[in-house]
């Protein structure tokens, strides 16, 4: 699919993380033509809203990044509130813009999508719907199983055409650097911009393993699917790392000691992805898990203050 650099594209969640580097590379190969509403301007969970979005401004491509998201911490804490505004927001936005003529929606899945299935090892795009996700994270999970379901009965009936990507981790700048309920690598940077010399408190044993994919090289995903990509495709940046590699690289920047606090959750140890038909269409990613910690580190840093830098 070949998209005119003049096409309206709409982006939601594009104040976020990935958002922010989406709309980044998008004017970076020429699109000129982007939105990217703000919560104020269209909240999600509003179906009128949605609605109205889509049918005035009648973009062509959509890119629905958008979401209510936690780590691990707050899922557990807030189950009910995370599967209710998932769906209202996912629902929302595919049948608007259905409804509004879209040619093509690329959606942001999540891998807490999969079964506990191969010791959470390889995991392909058939494997979706073996078995129940992993309880860290079930009532996000099923909202975006649910999303699946939508996007592959909107083709079914009404040709709408997806690509729905099921993402490892993901890190980057404009990140909620949330050191309680937030994702593991934003919250680890600012624990460890915030240690004034005490020892940073860490959750877990570090064993966990995962995918930790940089948003500049997921934003590229992205518009990859949006141009060539179909259907379910697992993207990251195929390469897997502990917590404790993480921790390791913060450790160097800072040269802050490390409390482990074991009574706290690893989550699922293992989980990550096949990227065969990410490959095929001819991507690799370009940034390393040292130095997208230390791109967001720095950012984090000039942005919201911290550590200095030995």
């Amino acid at each position: 699919m070949k998209i005119d650099r003049s096409e309206k594209i709409l982006v939601t969640g594009g104040r976020g993380m990935v958002g922010h580097a989406l709309c980044k590379e998008l004017q970076a190969i020429g699109a000129i033509n982007v939105l990217a509403p703000s919560r104020k301007s269209c909240d999600l969970t509003q179906y009128d809203e949605v609605e109205y979005l889509m049918l005035s401004e009648s973009p062509e491509y959509v890119f629905h990044l958008a979401g209510h998201v936690h780590g691990i911490e707050g899922n557990r804490k807030y189950p009910a509130d995370v599967l209710y505004n998932n769906t209202l927001i996912n629902l929302n936005v595919v049948n608007a813009a259905r409804r509004a003529g879209v040619k093509k929606i690329v959606a942001m899945g999540s891998g807490c999508v999969y079964p506990v299935i191969n010791d959470g090892r390889d995991l392909r795009e058939g494997q979706i719907w073996l078995g129940e996700p992993h309880k860290s994270e079930r009532a996000y999970a099923h909202s975006k199983r649910l999303m699946l379901a939508h996007l592959m009965a909107a083709h079914d009936q009404y040709g709408l055409e997806y690509a729905y990507a099921i993402s490892g981790n993901l890190y980057g700048e404009y990140d909620k650097f949330d050191s309680e309920n937030g994702h593991v690598i934003p919250s680890l940077i600012r624990k460890f911009a915030q240690a004034n010399g005490k020892p940073v408190n860490v959750w877990g044993t570090g064993v966990a393993v995962r995918d930790f994919t940089y948003s500049g090289d997921m934003a590229k995903i992205l518009i990859t699917l949006m141009k060539n990509g179909s259907g379910v495709i697992n993207v990251g940046s195929g390469q897997v790392h502990s917590i404790k590699d993480i921790v390791d690289v913060l450790q160097n920047l800072t040269k802050a000691k490390v409390s482990w606090d074991s009574s706290k959750p690893d989550g699922q140890l293992v989980r990550y992805y096949n990227l065969d038909k990410l490959k095929a269409l001819g991507f690799a990613p370009s940034v390393s898990l040292k130095q997208g910690i230390e791109l967001v580190y720095r950012w984090y840093q000039a942005t919201q203050g911290g550590t200095i830098l030995r």
